[in-house]
């Protein structure tokens, strides 16, 4: 079964619990997904990570506004679309992951950080974020 089948599942025992705030998020998600199916997109853990890290960004800028019921909205949308991403890989995973791009790419410089990222990122397939990633490679090859 598909993300998008997953979430209209959801989507429609939200309406008939009549949880709002869950309904609304599950749409917005809905949508986004429907319209990168139009667009020839199929990858829908792209689409879910897009989402999950728009409502991160707006948290933050939402609590330096001084803004906190906002931040929790959005930070609660947030947690709710990773439920639909698979599992963040932990540290040991993913430095060793890093490792055996560092040694696959022969690097041996910080100059060299392009083609470990690319390696790492391939086995890393959505399981880390980027930044995750490559402050892993960072430390690594320093």
């Amino acid at each position: 079964m598909s993300v998008t089948d997953t979430v209209k599942q959801d989507l429609t025992a939200a309406m008939k619990a009549g949880d709002k705030t869950r309904v609304g998020a599950l749409r917005l998600v809905l949508s986004e997904l429907q319209k990168a199916a139009k667009d020839g997109s199929a990858d829908e853990q792209a689409v879910l990570r897009r989402e999950r890290k728009r409502r991160l960004d707006a948290a933050g800028q939402f609590r330096d506004a001084g803004r906190d019921e906002l931040a929790d909205t959005e930070e609660a949308e947030a947690e709710l679309i990773a439920g639909y991403l698979p599992a963040e890989l932990g540290d040991d995973e993913l430095h060793a992951i890093v490792a055996a791009a560092v040694a696959e790419a022969g690097a041996s410089s910080p100059k060299d950080l392009g083609g470990v990222m690319k390696l790492a990122m391939a086995q890393v397939g959505g399981r880390a974020d980027g930044k995750r990633v490559s402050a892993a490679a960072r430390e690594a090859l320093t």
